[in-house]
């Protein structure tokens, strides 16, 4: 190497992780995550630079990630090399790497909330890493985490030193969780979905944060991400990976202008856009086959604009007035009331969907849930099938309720652990009396299945045996169990990689349109509600700032918060599609 050319920071060369599964016929058994056919992950990361990992879910994103600072479980068996300022990591000692972790390579992780400790305030967590690497006097480390949070823009931070991770929003945690990682000074973080679960706008916070402390630090960013708009906005580099192999990597700006691999143009084209509505979203393998086939002078898929919706549908779900308030106590004997929801009205019609728009806070999934009585209101009307649900008790309240249902955004937690496929869809069958007979109602899930993408395998299988997207499915095709008339998809596909959610996104559009389904669709994605709403409300503060058509609302908002929010959309993809 020439004097002049500077060794990168880090340098991941031929990784191959396995994992040991077990086992059968007296043979241990081997599942390979990350590596292919002798062929490892191999990239590098400069210093003061921000690379990014992308692909789908099981690409092997954060296998190879976490195989850097050794956070891999015991059953994984890495081979290859991590070298990091000049060593390798993975010959490195316990205590070695004791020492690095923490201090010069820190993480952030998805969910702050699982990686806070639910019983120390926020200041402890954040002072023990400079107690521990840092040698410093628990008032000098408080007086530094003080500083920590102040520079990672959270509120009050002197009041916030002694605050628990469950009285922090998500966006004030994964600030936390970053204040943390930074607070050692450490020369690589490694970011894995840190903004996924986060509404537009606290994702353009804490992506312009991470960008300004990367500059103002010179430290290096792993980036590990399935939002392409993400990437193209915080990444000088791109790694592309699929089924354990990269498949492209190089300057982004270069991969999204131009990529070489069929996977990455596959990648881009799935994703939602503002600017373009097309019948159908384009999934990883129909794109790839679609590539194929117009090389072979085959013509190409239908991608024309889906068609309007009858204006003159009937009306299933008429809301009036809605309010829910929720009383905190304040002082020994006093309280005090928080409007969650106030005056919310709006009408669905047969076929529709209704997006619902808004921050974190806004009332969104409040209102949702209080829609079917899963909170009680505190004022206002729910006209389904001419009665007001609100108002129904008993019987009646039960009879109607198999006609509106729910699915949540976590499949891993809506799921019961300890009920196979079959059971779960057979329950809400027994329990409102649809069908006959265990057989009738048999049947009749395994039809459900199949209509939503899965075969009769799964049936008998347990929640752990399938990944999120198909879990997804499966709570799709609980709530179809009941014959609904409208569904409330809460966040329900934000969770799920971009090749995922068009599956799951065309299957909501196929159902609506077999079925006539009508939606509540409630998302901080605003590129998603623009794909699958007819319809958009737009709330703050418990409050709807704005209706419109989608498309018209999208185009033109009115007020200044809708257009904040569309401000705060990446794009960083798009400017290359």
């Amino acid at each position: 190497m020439s004097a002049n050319v500077q060794a990168p920071l880090l340098s991941v060369e031929n990784l191959q992780v396995a994992f040991r599964m077990g086992r059968e016929a007296g043979v241990l058994q081997r599942s390979l995550a990350v590596g292919r056919d002798g062929t490892g992950v191999s990239f590098d990361v400069p210093e003061n630079t921000t690379v990014a990992l992308v692909g789908e879910s099981g690409s092997g994103k954060t296998v190879t990630a976490m195989s850097i600072p050794r956070l891999l479980p015991d059953n994984a068996e890495p081979s290859g090399r991590v070298v990091f300022q000049g060593r390798d990591l993975l010959q490195a000692s316990a205590a070695e790497l004791r020492a690095l972790r923490g201090r010069e390579i820190t993480c952030v992780f998805q969910d702050p909330m699982g990686s806070l400790n639910p019983v120390f305030p926020i200041g402890a967590q954040i002072a023990e890493p400079l107690v521990l690497h840092m040698g410093l006097s628990r008032r000098a480390a408080r007086a530094r985490t003080e500083a920590l949070l102040e520079e990672v823009g959270l509120p009050e931070p002197r009041r916030r030193l002694d605050a628990y991770p469950h009285e922090l929003s998500g966006g004030q945690q994964q600030r936390v969780m970053i204040a943390m990682a930074l607070a050692c000074e450490p020369k690589l973080l490694i970011a894995d979905e840190p903004t996924t679960a986060l509404d537009v706008t606290i994702q353009r916070q804490i992506l312009e944060l991470l960008a300004d402390l990367k500059h103002r630090r010179r430290m290096s960013m792993l980036f590990i991400s399935h939002d392409l708009g993400v990437v193209g906005e915080i990444a000088d580099q791109v790694v592309v990976m699929r089924h354990g192999q990269v498949r492209e990597q190089g300057p982004v700006a270069q991969i999204f202008a131009a990529p070489q691999d069929a996977y990455t143009r596959a990648l881009l084209a799935c994703r939602p856009r503002l600017d373009h509505h097309p019948r159908r979203l384009t999934v990883i393998d129909d794109h790839i086959a679609a590539e194929a086939a117009a090389a072979a002078g085959e013509a190409a898929a239908d991608a024309t604009a889906p068609d309007a919706r009858d204006a003159t549908a009937p009306v299933v779900l008429e809301v009036r007035g809605l309010a829910k308030s929720f009383f905190l106590r304040q002082g020994l004997f006093g309280r005090r009331e928080f409007k969650a929801v106030q005056d919310v009205s709006f009408q669905l019609r047969r076929g529709h969907t209704l997006g619902v728009v808004g921050e974190s806070g806004s009332g969104k999934t409040t209102m949702g849930l209080t829609l079917l009585r899963l909170q009680e209101p505190t004022g206002g009307e729910v006209i389904f099938d001419g009665r007001d649900l609100l108002a129904l008790q008993g019987a009646e309240r039960q009879a109607l309720r198999r006609r509106i249902q729910i699915v949540f955004q976590n499949p891993y937690a809506s799921l019961n652990p300890r009920f196979t496929i079959g059971q779960t869809l057979l329950e809400p069958m027994r329990i409102h009396a649809v069908g006959a007979d265990d057989a009738e109602r048999e049947a009749r899930a395994l039809a459900l299945l199949q209509r939503v993408g899965l075969d009769a395998t799964a049936f008998g299988k347990y929640p752990h045996e399938f990944s999120g997207g198909q879990r997804q499915r499966i709570a799709i095709a609980r709530a179809l169990t009941l014959s609904p008339q409208v569904l409330i998809l809460d966040e329900a596909v934000s969770a799920l990689d971009v090749s995922v959610q068009a599956q799951v996104l065309n299957l909501l559009r196929d159902l609506q349109d077999e079925l006539g389904l009508a939606y509540v669709f409630i998302s901080h994605d605003l590129a998603v509600v623009r794909f699958i709403s007819d319809e958009v409300l737009v709330m703050k503060d418990g409050r709807v700032v704005e209706r419109a058509g989608a498309a018209d609302l999208l185009a033109a908002p009115r007020e200044e918060y809708t257009r904040r929010l569309l401000g705060a959309v990446p794009r960083g993809w798009q400017a290359a599609a």
